[in-house]
């Protein structure tokens, strides 16, 4: 997902030599196989007709299946060709038909006006179900409706020379977050500290011969404090990871073309976690004041460019550092365990198995910016304080202000508890952004050229469901 970026970083730091492998995550989602279970959901918008023929070229089956949009509102094969008419641009939302996103979240898009063959921005909405793969003491976990945790999930996804790279991660990144919050279910679940360790894996080996590796300890500082935040922050940042890998080898093999930006937002145990990558934004407008909750993508602190540099040339370190980091110094009877981690891609926390590279010095021990974390708990919410979310065409020509300025006048015009208000923001703000037709292109209404490429918006009622009386 991320390739275009991090190929930006790794010619930033310089490439050469071979990487050494990243951990591996277990159980990954394949876009060519069958994907876990989910909660039931409308089948996914079906692509137009390409018209009728008993065989059909593949650039002609590549072009439909570029067609597809959100499933969540369930187009029609009609209204699928309206939504990829660049000429009408109308404005697509989910049906009103009682069945709501999440939350009541209200949700918009419109296709360019001819950038591109076909809409290139991709979404998905979801609640997703975590059931825990262990448990802390490294016992089996028995199966048990209540031991899991759920999460809501929004995502916005911009994609860049096509669509495909979009679609793929909009079916799989929240999957990907799944699996690396697995392992995390009750240690999130326990308000003590998180564990440093986790037991060791059956059979794990040991070294009889690492001495060599573990120098003085005095220039090791205290341990770190890790916290619950910081794990579910490594867990999204692995995941964003494990998606970009899962697409550069999905590359060729499934015509995974191109690239895309992602912006996530994951609510979970009462907070909000905003992940951004690329050029979309994110921000809450509470009580009119606005609140940034990411930031158009740039590369990461002093740290994690070290962190790369050793990452992509493993010789320069001379066999005596690793550019991994952990909470502390790590010792050779805790070969095998699981341990608290970090690597040159991540500012939050994950657990890896100690191999015997792991006991070298470690290259930095810094810290770096966080996904953006936005407690819900700690604040009164009324019905018009929303995050909103949106891809560049929305902010290529609307600054945070003017969308302040929308939200507090659509949402003024609908009773608090009317749930379609949400949806009528989002709708307002693609408006606001495409313009209207006119001789030369779409323009705004100071005359100043509308957006024109594809606009999604979401829109989320920061109380959630239920929380408004």
């Amino acid at each position: 997902m991320l390739n275009r970026v991090r190929s930006a970083v790794a010619h930033l730091v310089s490439s050469g030599g071979a990487p050494p492998p990243r951990p591996k995550s277990p159980d990954l989602p394949n876009s060519t196989s069958a994907p876990p279970a989910a909660p039931p959901q409308a089948p996914r918008s079906p692509p137009a007709r390409a018209g009728s023929g008993s065989a059909a070229p593949a650039r002609t089956v590549e072009s439909r299946a570029s067609f597809c949009r959100p499933t969540f509102l369930q187009l029609s094969p009609g209204g699928l060709r309206r939504a990829d008419d660049h000429a009408g641009r109308a404005v697509q939302s989910p049906p009103d038909t009682g069945r709501r996103l999440p939350w009541s979240t209200g949700y918009a898009e419109v296709i360019n006006s001819g950038k591109s063959r076909h809409n290139e921005d991709q979404a998905c909405c979801e609640v997703v179900y975590v059931e825990g793969r262990r448990s802390v003491s490294g016992a089996p976990r028995e199966p048990s409706r209540g031991q899991g945790l759920c999460f809501y999930y929004w995502g916005l996804f911009d994609g860049h020379a096509g669509g495909r790279a979009a679609e793929m991660a909009s079916r799989l990144l929240h999957r990907h977050i799944r699996e690396q919050l697995k392992d995390l279910v009750e240690i999130l679940q326990d308000p003590s500290p998180p564990p440093l360790c986790l037991p060791s894996t059956p059979g794990a080996p040991g070294s009889s011969d690492s001495s060599h590796l573990v120098g003085p300890q005095s220039c090791w500082s205290s341990q770190k404090e890790v916290t619950h935040e910081s794990l579910v922050v490594g867990a999204i940042e692995n995941a964003f990871q494990f998606m970009d890998e899962q697409m550069a080898r999905e590359r060729h093999g499934h015509q995974v073309e191109g690239g895309c930006c992602a912006l996530v937002v994951v609510y979970l145990l009462g907070k909000v976690y905003v992940a951004n990558a690329g050029d979309s934004r994110a921000i809450i407008v509470r009580n009119g004041e606005i609140i940034p909750m990411s930031r158009e993508f740039t590369p990461e602190t002093e740290r994690q460019r070290l962190q790369m540099l050793g990452f992509l040339k493993p010789e320069l370190l001379g066999g005596e550092f690793t550019h991994l980091e952990f909470p502390r110094r790590v010792q050779p009877k805790e070969l095998g365990q699981r341990m608290l981690y970090r690597d040159q891609n991540m500012t939050g926390w994950a657990y890896k198995k100690i191999e015997l590279e792991d006991l070298r010095f470690p290259l930095v021990c810094g810290e770096g910016k966080k996904v953006r974390v936005y407690d819900l708990t700690q604040y009164e919410h009324c019905p018009d304080d929303v995050l909103v979310l949106g891809t560049d065409g929305l902010w290529d020509v609307t600054s945070d202000c003017e969308v302040a300025a929308t939200v507090d006048r659509v949402l003024s015009a609908y009773e608090p508890n009317d749930p379609s208000r949400y949806t009528a923001l989002a709708q307002a703000l693609v408006l606001g952004a495409r313009g209207t037709p006119r001789d030369r292109g779409w323009r705004l209404p100071n005359n100043k050229l509308g957006s024109g490429d594809d606009i999604s918006v979401f829109v989320i009622p920061l109380g959630g469901p239920g929380s408004y009386s």
